[in-house]
C-alpha cells in the first residue's frame, strides 16, 4: 500500500484506463484534477474514493469525448488552503487542468473556488459543505453539486423541532465549515420555534471531546448536535456513548455523518441516530447497481460525496460532448441548461448560483437487531424535495441572482 500511498499524495496524472503518468501535457485532452483529502480526517468519505468514483466515470463513458482522451490527475490538499490552492493554480496554469472537482474542508474550496473563477476554469464541488459556495461567494464558475451546510440543517432541524426535540446545544468544528452548519442549522431551529441554549467550538481533527460533551451534556438541552464531520463526528460520537449523553435522554445528532462513518462506528453505538444525505446505497436497483460495483473497486459502499461525484463527472462529459468543446463558460451554460438524472438524482438542476437542487433524505440508523447485513444501516424516514430542502435562491445573497 505504501507506493499507492505515495503516488496517490503526489496526484500523479493517471490516464482515464489507470495508465502510467504522462510526461507530455497537451490541449488536445479535457483534464479533470480531483483536490481531495487522502491522509486525514475526510478521507474515508472523499479521498480515494472520491478518485476511483472520477476514473469510473469516465471508464463508463469511453474514456473519450468529442474523439479527445480524459484524464484524471489528483492530489491531497491536506486540509490546509494555502496547499490546495498551490496544487489548483500549478494545474490551471501549467498541466492544463479544465475542471477542479471535490474539494473537500470549506475552508479550502472557498479559496479555490475563487482562483476557479480568476482562471476562468471550472470546479464542480462535491465534498465541501459551507452554503457561502452559491451564497455570497457563489460564482459563475462553480457548481455545488452534492450537500450543502443550509440543506443537512433545514432537512434534519425542521423534523426534529417538529417532534419536539425543540432545545439545541451545538459542539462545532472551528472553521468555515462548522461554522456554516452551527449558523445554518441554529437559524432553522428558531424558525421553526426552538432555542438554542449554547454552542462550544473545537479544533479540527482533535482526539479528546470530554470537555466539549461536558458542557453539552450540562446545557440539559433536548437535543446535542454536532457540527463537525469525519473523524472529528466518529470520535465525538465514540466519546458521547461514554459519557452516557442519549442514555441521559439527550438526542445526539450528526449534522453531516457519512455511510462510512456510521460503518466504522458500527450499529450498536450509531442506533437510532438521525443523518440527513444526499444518497444511499440500497435505495433502488439503480442505486444498488452503482454502489456494488463501487464497493468492488474500493472496498466501501459510497458516501454522497463519491457518488455525487461520479454524477457530476457524466453530466461535465456530456455538456462537452453536446457542444463540443470544453471551454468553461459554454460547458456551465449546457450543464445549467440540462437536467441531471441518474442513479444520484431525478430532476436535478442547477441553479444561476451554482447549487444542484436535488431531492434530500432523512435517515435513522437502524437497530441491530434490523439490520440485514454490514451495509444495512438506515431506515428512510423522510424524502424531502430538492425545492424544500435546499436553501431557496433569493435568500443565499449570491451576486449573480438578479430579483
Amino acid at each position: 500500500m505504501k507506493p499507492l500511498a505515495a503516488a496517490l499524495a503526489a496526484g500523479l496524472a493517471l490516464a482515464a484506463s489507470g495508465g502510467a503518468a504522462n510526461a507530455q501535457i497537451s490541449d488536445d485532452v479535457v483534464r479533470i484534477g480531483v483536490l481531495t483529502d487522502m491522509s486525514s480526517l475526510y478521507a474515508d468519505a472523499t479521498g480515494k474514493g472520491s478518485v476511483a468514483a472520477v476514473q469510473m466515470a469516465v471508464a463508463d463513458y469511453g474514456g473519450k469525448v468529442k474523439g479527445k482522451p480524459v484524464e484524471v490527475v489528483f492530489a491531497d490538499h491536506q486540509n490546509k488552503p494555502d496547499v490546495g490552492v498551490a496544487i489548483a493554480r500549478n494545474w490551471y496554469d501549467n498541466e492544463k487542468v479544465d475542471a477542479i472537482f471535490d474539494v473537500p474542508t470549506s475552508s479550502v474550496a472557498l479559496p479555490i473556488s475563487a482562483l476557479t473563477r480568476e482562471k476562468n476554469k471550472i470546479n464542480i464541488n462535491s465534498g465541501g459543505g459551507t452554503s457561502d459556495l452559491t451564497g455570497v461567494a457563489c460564482s459563475p464558475n462553480t457548481v455545488h453539486w452534492t450537500y450543502d451546510t443550509y440543506a443537512l440543517s433545514n432537512v434534519a432541524g425542521k423534523a426534529m423541532v417538529k417532534r419536539g426535540e425543540d432545545t439545541w446545544f451545538f459542539v462545532t468544528a472551528d472553521y468555515a465549515f462548522g461554522m456554516a452548519l452551527e449558523r445554518d442549522a441554529a437559524n432553522i431551529v428558531k424558525e421553526s420555534g426552538g432555542k438554542v441554549l449554547g454552542e462550544v467550538r473545537h479544533p479540527l481533527n482533535t482526539s479528546d471531546f470530554s470537555s466539549f460533551l461536558l458542557q453539552a451534556q450540562a446545557s440539559k438541552a433536548k437535543v446535542v448536535a454536532l457540527a463537525n464531520a469525519g473523524g472529528d463526528t466518529t470520535n465525538a460520537l465514540k466519546q458521547a456513548a461514554e459519557f452516557g449523553i442519549t442514555q441521559g435522554g439527550q438526542k445526539m445528532i450528526a449534522l453531516l455523518q457519512e455511510i462510512t462513518d456510521t460503518h466504522s462506528l458500527g450499529i450498536q453505538a450509531t442506533q437510532g441516530l438521525i443523518v440527513t444525505d444526499a444518497f444511499y446505497w440500497d435505495m433502488n436497483d439503480e442505486t444498488r447497481a452503482f454502489s456494488k460495483r463501487f464497493n468492488e473497486k474500493v472496498g466501501h459502499m459510497p458516501t454522497m460525496i463519491q457518488a455525487g461525484l461520479y454524477s457530476a463527472t457524466m453530466h461535465y462529459l456530456k455538456a462537452i460532448e453536446a457542444i463540443g468543446t470544453d471551454e468553461a463558460p459554454k460547458v456551465m451554460a449546457q450543464m445549467r441548461a440540462t437536467p441531471v438524472n441518474d442513479f444520484f438524482a431525478k430532476n436535478g438542476k442547477i441553479r444561476i448560483d451554482g447549487r444542484m437542487v436535488h431531492d434530500m433524505y432523512l435517515f435513522e440508523v437502524k437497530k441491530p437487531s434490523e439490520s440485514k447485513g454490514e451495509w444495512d444501516l438506515y431506515k428512510l424516514l423522510a424524502t424531502v424535495p430538492g425545492d424544500e430542502a435546499f436553501r431557496p435562491l433569493d435568500k443565499g445573497g449570491c451576486p449573480l441572482v438578479t430579483h
